[in-house]
């Protein structure tokens, strides 16, 4: 007997070229979410163009899709740059956010990698920085943040000024034992 629960029950899977259009459809759709949040000079429409989207996949960042009942949902992705994995551009359709999908993938692609994980978010968006605390991430002081972003992220200086990064526990036991060392 087939069982339909089973088909209700979400799937992570990696995004590839069918699921372009869509994974932009979604990050412009939940990046609603910033628009009079975020500093509005770094504010556009669309929030992430269709160009933009394949200069960060091209860039090394692969995504990651939850996806129920053969609908993409969320999407996630990661990306190793030097000697840390990035978590970026994570996003969940507007429709179906706070279901715990976001949690989801964000774990699914902490088990991928054995390197410390940074995050960097808008410093206004409080919701996605309480998520991502909520995970076990803390922040990282200012003066860090800004080295950080600089050193493994390419975004402008008004975006460095405008944002936070958080950190996961490797990261601090690593920043330990450097001070410990030095």
């Amino acid at each position: 007997m087939f069982d339909r629960s089973s088909e209700m029950k979400g799937r992570i899977r990696q995004c590839d070229s069918h699921d372009f259009e869509t994974m932009c459809v979604i990050i412009n759709d939940a990046a609603e979410a910033y628009h009079g949040i975020i500093p509005e000079d770094r504010w556009k429409v669309p929030y992430m163009s269709i160009e933009e989207l394949q200069h960060e996949i091209d860039d090394g960042v692969i995504f990651r899709g939850y996806e129920e009942a053969g609908e993409l949902i969320g999407v996630m992705g990661i990306q190793d740059v030097q000697d840390v994995t990035l978590i970026r551009h994570a996003y969940v359709r507007t429709a179906r956010r706070n279901q715990g999908i976001g949690s989801k993938l964000l774990s699914e692609l902490c088990k991928q990698t054995k390197r410390p994980i940074l995050i960097g978010t808008w410093a206004d968006a409080v919701w996605a920085i309480r998520f991502y605390e909520k995970h076990g991430f803390r922040l990282v002081s200012p003066k860090e943040k800004d080295r950080l972003l600089k050193k493994y992220w390419s975004i402008p200086e008004r975006q460095v000024e405008t944002s936070v990064v958080l950190a996961d526990q490797k990261w601090f036991k690593l920043c330990q034992k450097e001070a410990i060392s030095t």
